[in-house]
């Protein structure tokens, strides 16, 4: 047997089918380049590498307020990326844009709605129903099932978390100044933790209109 049908041979659909660390090794490296061939074009490409017009970095006082959104999972249960079917923008506004995410490390877009979607809640509603709403859902909304979040109203921004997270933030981009990392910890002094989270949510999806 020539060496060429040798290697035929050996890559042939019977063998790869029935040697299972072949056919791992394959759907690996099939795996690997089509997701390279997606997603690295999209480093390059301008909608979704630049900021939207109008969108600014997070305040100090949002940043904080996302970081606790964060820490209490609060995208466990709500989304923040309305994608572009008709059922969804009727319910939630205009579909989401890679450039509104720009200044989001990370990302907060989820899959799961076990509460509405999120990225266009800003200015919908005025701080105090945020506030009555994370106090108690019932209040405001009588069929949710959210747990209550009461402790935010006691739980104090610590000032000298702003600065070593906006720094961190311009490192990989965000356009904070020295001015603005600065002023960080006089803008959150004396603030809640409620304060920080409703001044977050009341800033999402307001970029785009």
């Amino acid at each position: 047997m020539s060496h060429t049908n040798k290697v035929s041979k050996g890559f042939s659909h019977e063998s790869i089918e029935t040697n299972n660390f072949l056919m791992i090794v394959l759907i690996v490296l099939v795996v690997a380049v089509g997701g390279l061939v997606e997603i690295v074009p999209l480093f390059f490409q301008k909608s979704t590498t630049e900021p939207i017009k109008g969108l600014k970095p997070y305040t100090a006082l949002q940043l904080m307020g996302r970081d606790i959104y964060q820490r209490e999972g609060c995208y466990n249960c709500h989304s923040q990326m309305i994608r572009p079917f008709r059922a969804e923008t009727l319910r939630y506004g205009h579909y989401s844009v890679a450039g509104e995410f720009v200044y989001d490390h990370p990302f907060q877009w989820g899959s799961k709605r076990t509460g509405p979607d999120l990225q266009r809640v800003g200015g919908k509603y005025s701080d105090e129903w945020h506030r009555i709403h994370l106090n108690n859902p019932r209040d405001v909304v009588p069929e949710s099932n959210m747990p209550a979040y009461s402790w935010l109203n006691t739980g104090m921004v610590d000032p000298q978390d702003v600065a070593p997270h906006m720094r961190a933030l311009r490192r990989v981009g965000v356009p904070y100044t020295d001015e603005e990392i600065a002023a960080g910890a006089n803008e959150v002094k004396g603030k809640t933790e409620m304060d920080a989270v409703v001044a977050y949510l009341q800033v999402l999806g307001r970029s785009l209109k």
